[in-house]
């Protein structure tokens, strides 16, 4: 048996590249082809399905995709492995028994349950659960593995644990492949999707391949891609997707608690990051459980503004679609999107969103949207507004909660029937707030303190005045209802100057809607980063957050593209000339060696 075990992911979200599952399995060799399809907006919409079917409950596309790969899969040996099982893993497994049983195919399948919670006023509630009913079911002789709400990364660390037979106490391997796992998750994320330095990428990331972890029995790995995809696998991606929706240094799961500030990045070859040094300490006692509630109802109207007294626009509708429908779950938000002397209407426009939530769907919905149309012809000069009166439509609210490990049936069913118990971990410690184990950098799991050389340059340090994205990278994301958003210095030198002017204080500044939430900061020495956790900035979570952008998404972009005094000395790029051995095509990738 091989000593590299090869996982390869074809989905990050449902609604991901349908075609991935198909040019992963031709692309190039792979043990397991992992999809991830859950993200806590999904949970709601899965939630919503089975509402109207009970039978349902599951990602509906992964049998589609599923249907033209399958034997191709089962000839060439590779296993798959998937949450899109959602909030009914039985009932995927079930379906694609029948779609193999149609398609003239013998599959094994098996099936990892027990995430699901009764919480009767809840929508749905589901445990995150580790990696070992997955790893039971690849052993019990699985050909397809389906789960519900796992961890992210349990889908590769899944595997791992199955081919490396890794116990609970191996818990630097366990967290270097939750680390592998985090990246791929993400699908082309790693490979250079969603970067801010896309333009510097060999095809200018107009179509990234999908990612493969190379995993070795002591939980070190290699990330890549198929040879001949799009996009690049440098440092500096995986740096970004490491990032991505975390916390601080570490990085609590089920079955291992990963120190993210251990991990050591350095280039491999052409497409090719290995990840080693990665340390884990005991998982906690509890579990993770992601709860969705049915909120209310919502519906939005935008008024176009153009042209002069833009303010007094804006407060004449406020006035009167309050005074139409009142001021209860009523929300503006004026978007100064007009230029002074603009030629075309579109460019003399600012944009004035209106929301209004609502238990009350019938006050909510036709009631709001044409109380805002009737003003067409009474309110401010050149009045109109970008869509028709609609109805109003149900919101989520996400929260998360925790309930102890040995309070969830976690189960493994095998493609026998047989359905085996997965204990919880007997190792177990309470949230991290010591240091980092023996043998590994020492840092703090709590926020770090502001640096005291966070204050201007000196007068007599040139500074230029510029956008921040010259010199740093970043990468921001969603968790319920707070945003993370890590920023990576490309340079040593920007490092050495990043970390000490870059404060809480600072980014407050620099994006002013953080300044009245509670901001945390850490530092990732390792990586050259810092990440800030912004909490409630997403108010109750995504499917209720009116927010412009919800998702925080591009919240990282946003800060790159603020204007600030960068030191004269500090010149844009990675430490490399571009083109040369360190660039993203190159055989070699800035930060080795870090």
């Amino acid at each position: 048996m091989s000593d590299v075990l090869r996982v390869g992911n074809a989905s990050g979200f449902y609604g991901d590249r349908f075609s991935a599952w198909r040019e992963m399995l031709d692309g190039g060799e792979l043990d397991v082809l992992t999809g991830d399809y859950l993200a806590e907006l999904t949970m709601l919409i899965l939630g919503w399905d089975r509402l109207r079917d009970p039978s349902l409950g599951y990602a509906k596309t992964f049998l589609r995709q599923l249907e033209g790969c399958l034997g191709t899969a089962l000839d060439r040996g590779v296993r798959i492995v998937t949450n899109a099982g959602g909030l009914n893993p039985a009932g995927l497994a079930a379906a694609i028994g029948a779609l193999a049983d149609r398609l003239g195919l013998t599959v094994r399948v098996g099936y990892v349950e027990g995430d699901a919670l009764a919480r009767p006023d809840a929508l749905t509630a589901n445990a995150y659960l580790g990696a070992y009913g997955i790893a039971a079911c690849l052993d019990g002789g699985a050909d397809v593995v389906v789960t519900g709400r796992v961890t992210d990364a349990s889908l590769v660390v899944g595997p791992a644990i199955a081919r490396f037979g890794w116990g609970r106490d191996d818990l630097d391997a366990l967290a270097g492949a939750t680390v592998a796992g985090h990246l791929v998750e993400c699908g082309a994320q790693v490979t250079g999707g969603n970067f801010s330095f896309f333009t510097e990428l060999p095809d200018g990331g107009r179509r990234p391949g999908f990612p493969v972890a190379e995993l070795h029995p002591d939980g070190s790995c290699v990330i890549t891609k198929h040879p001949g995809t799009g996009g690049a696998v440098t440092v500096e991606t995986v740096t970004a997707q490491l990032l991505y929706e975390v916390g601080g240094p570490a990085y609590l799961g089920p079955d291992v608690v990963t120190r993210l500030d251990t991990a050591e990045l350095g280039a491999d070859g052409p497409d090719r990051v290995r990840v080693s040094g990665v340390r884990g300490t005991p998982p906690p006692t509890t579990l993770k459980v992601g709860v969705n509630n049915l909120g209310g109802f919502r519906n939005s109207m935008t008024f176009v503004l153009c042209g002069l007294d833009i303010p007094a626009k804006a407060a004449l509708v406020r006035g009167q679609v309050a005074a139409a429908v009142g001021t209860d779950g009523l929300e503006f938000t004026l978007a100064r999107t007009d230029h002074a002397d603009a030629v075309d209407t579109e460019a003399a426009s600012a944009l004035l969103h209106v929301h209004l939530r609502d238990a009350d769907r019938a006050r909510a919905g036709r009631a709001f949207s044409a109380a805002a149309v009737e003003l067409a012809l009474a309110s401010y000069p050149g009045c109109t507004l970008t869509t028709l009166p609609g109805d109003a439509t149900p919101y989520g609210v996400f929260t998360a909660d925790a309930v102890p490990q040995d309070a969830v049936p976690h189960v493994a069913v095998l493609p026998s029937g047989e359905r085996v118990p997965i204990p919880p971990p007997a190792r177990t410690a309470g949230p991290p707030d010591g240091p980092a184990p023996a043998a590994a950098p020492p840092a703090a799991t709590t926020p770090a303190a502001d640096p005291a050389d966070g204050t201007d340059p000196p007068a007599e340090r040139p500074t230029r005045r510029a956008p921040l994205g010259e010199l740093v990278g970043a990468r921001s994301g969603d968790k319920g209802g707070d945003a993370n958003l890590g920023i990576w210095a490309r340079t040593d030198a920007t490092w050495s100057w990043l970390r000490g002017w870059l404060t809480t204080a600072r980014l407050r500044e620099l994006l002013p809607e953080t300044a009245p939430l509670t901001v945390e900061r850490y530092e990732l020495p390792n990586l050259r980063a810092v990440n800030f956790v912004v909490r409630g900035l997403l108010g109750q979570g995504v499917a209720a957050s009116t927010r412009f952008d919800p998702q925080a998404k591009a919240l990282g972009e946003l800060l790159r593209s603020r204007l600030v005094d960068l030191p004269a000395e500090l010149t844009p790029g990675p430490d490399s000339l571009p083109g040369g051995p360190d660039s993203p095509a190159g055989g070699t990738t800035p930060g080795e060696g870090r």
